[in-house]
């Protein structure tokens, strides 16, 4: 016989059941217990704990959090200082002087400036490539733009890793390419195929280097996956500030003042930089650094200004499309540029070269915050998969770290990688080819042909004009060893052997053992 509840035992349910089912409960009970058959109070009894349970499993769960969008915008060939935005908080010379980027300082003052963050190589493609493949371009056997053999499946590259996460995902890539493999293959459900310097060369005067057109084309894709409620990945490559350079003619007049003949290049630049002179005598910025020598410093300024002026078009349609506050906004640089302060530039191993502009905003990065933990352009596959899918694991080989830690903690922190170091290499465009570690606060350039070491401390000599080497023997000799051994783990030992000969990859073929350009994995 089902027995029915004293009031005490009432009371006990009654203390486990949430408001505001807790004091319908009790009264509907010792009403009913009044009035009603014992099977009637049972089922009653039934349906109220049913109610409550409901009622409790409601209160207590809470919306499940979107997915976050991610809108990466890579400049071409922007320097460390090509912004109006202090790479370096009260350091003038961390920022251009004759540059007017209203809309990255919006997104500063948004977002996290790193003041040490780098290119995965001194040059465009094998820049890219580190991204796509989120390790060094010597692990992925990219060591030069003939370098097509890679050594990672294109089922790992960044957005294929994303997709694989988590299916919801829709990537597209707009703009600069550069790899004769198809972007469909490495991930991208959007491309512009496979363009070159030479698409950015706009007919149109309406639509410089196509910056207009590829934000506007940008804009739609995101609408689109709003709409269809899709999270996105989105890399717009823009051809600015690459040359040759070209503006709208509003925003060039504004830079009449500037205009003068042989007045150097944008970044800028002195007359000597555009002659490919480095910093110093000794520093590692010595190469013939490629840079917009055709171009004076009105038509660069201008052309940066017009890249802002989309900067702030793609900034306007996330609040437009209320997603801002859920997007990752990461801007940055595929590699450096001559600047005042920095030796080198394009296509060489000196800060110049190597060194870029970094500024990320988005959910839980507080604005106007800067970080000094140094971070390189290979890391962002990692901290893309960590905001998107935590816990993920990485591709088997990829060597960056997440910066997820640094960005939820006002800077401050360490970014975590399989490696503790970052490696460069540059076989080609130099008198002597180069490999380059950074580990700690120390940075070392190394020639293979000639066995030569540069070591240089970068938070006392940012410009590399003091060799340390000989001060400290033992620590060069032992970030030569590690360099060493990191680029023929990934290069092989025939090709290392013919760097040590001064034989570079355009004249004796491709990459990992000696071998010519072959057919990227994975390619169709």
């Amino acid at each position: 016989m089902l027995q029915v509840p004293s009031l005490d035992e009432t009371r006990t349910i009654d203390m486990k059941l949430q408001q505001p089912m807790r004091a319908i409960t009790c009264l509907a009970w010792r009403t009913a217990s009044n009035f009603a058959p014992t099977f009637l109070m049972a089922s009653l009894l039934t349906l109220l704990l049913a109610l409550g349970a409901t009622a409790q499993t409601t209160a207590t769960t809470t919306p499940k959090q979107a997915p976050p969008n991610f809108l990466f915008i890579l400049a071409d060939d922007q320097s460390w200082a090509g912004l109006s935005v202090e790479m370096i908080a009260g350091k003038e010379f961390s920022k251009g002087k004759n540059f007017n980027t209203p809309n990255t300082e919006k997104l500063a003052e948004r977002g996290m400036i790193f003041s040490q963050a780098y290119a995965a190589h001194p040059k465009c493609e094998c820049s890219r490539a580190a991204i796509l493949a989120g390790r060094t371009t010597t692990t992925l056997n990219a060591p030069t733009k003939a370098s097509t053999n890679w050594s990672m499946p294109l089922t790992d590259s960044l957005a294929n890793s994303l997709k694989r996460a988590n299916p919801a995902y829709r990537a597209a890539h707009l703009g600069k390419w550069q790899w004769p493999m198809k972007p469909a293959d490495l991930g991208y459900d959007q491309s512009d195929g496979i363009t070159q310097n030479q698409t950015g060369e706009s007919k149109d005067p309406t639509d410089p280097k196509l910056s207009f057109s590829l934000t506007r084309r940008a804009c739609d894709f995101m609408a689109t996956q709003v709409k269809e409620d899709h999270p996105f990945f989105l890399q717009i490559s823009f051809y600015a500030v690459h040359s040759p350079a070209q503006a709208l003619p509003e925003t060039l007049k504004k830079y009449d003042n500037l205009k003068s003949p042989n007045n150097g290049v944008g970044n800028d630049a002195t007359k000597s930089a555009a002659k490919g002179s480095g910093k110093g005598t000794k520093g590692p910025g010595n190469g013939p650094g490629k840079e917009n020598t055709t171009a004076d410093r009105a038509t660069m300024s201008a052309m940066t200004q017009d890249l802002d002026t989309c900067v702030g078009t793609l900034m306007k349609k996330l609040d437009e499309l209320g997603i801002a506050n859920n997007t990752y906004i990461i801007y940055m640089s595929d590699n450096g540029g001559r600047t005042e302060i920095l030796s080198g530039g394009k296509g060489n191993l000196g800060e110049g070269g190597l060194r870029v502009p970094l500024i990320v905003a988005g959910p839980g990065i507080h604005g106007a915050t800067y970080c000094n933990e140094p971070v390189i352009s290979y890391d962002i596959l990692a901290t893309v998969l960590d905001f998107a899918a935590p816990n993920t694991a990485l591709p088997k080989g990829a060597e960056g770290g997440s910066w997820k830690t640094v960005l939820h903690n006002s800077g401050v922190g360490k970014v975590q990688r399989s490696i503790d170091r970052m490696v460069w290499h540059q076989p080609v465009e130099l008198p002597h080819p180069q490999s380059a570690i950074r580990k700690g606060d120390y940075k070392l350039v190394y020639e293979w042909d000639t066995k030569n070491a540069q070591l240089f401390n970068l938070v006392d000599d940012l410009s590399e004009k003091k060799d340390l080497s000989k001060e400290k023997p033992e620590l060069a000799e032992q970030l030569t060893a590690e360099l060493k051994a990191h680029v023929m783990a990934g290069l092989g030992e025939q090709a290392c052997a013919a760097l040590a000969r001064g034989e570079t990859p355009q004249n004796r073929g491709g990459g990992k053992g000696g071998k010519g350009v072959g057919k990227p994995k994975d390619a169709k």
